[in-house]
């Protein structure tokens, strides 16, 4: 298996932090996620854009 943070190649057995090959790259990868390096794709809504009617 492969680190997703620091690439190294480890056995699944070896690793109580998996995906990651250790606790240190957990973490790591967390403080990405906190700090907005990572994040998870949006799709704008296309109702956002729209002006209210007036009545």
């Amino acid at each position: 298996m492969v680190c997703p943070t620091c690439k190294k190649v480890f056995a699944r057995d070896s690793s109580d932090a998996l995906p990651f090959c250790s606790e240190r790259c957990r973490t790591i990868d967390l403080g990405r996620w906190l700090d907005e390096e990572h994040g998870l794709p949006s799709v704008p809504d296309p109702e956002d854009d729209e002006v209210p009617e007036k009545l």
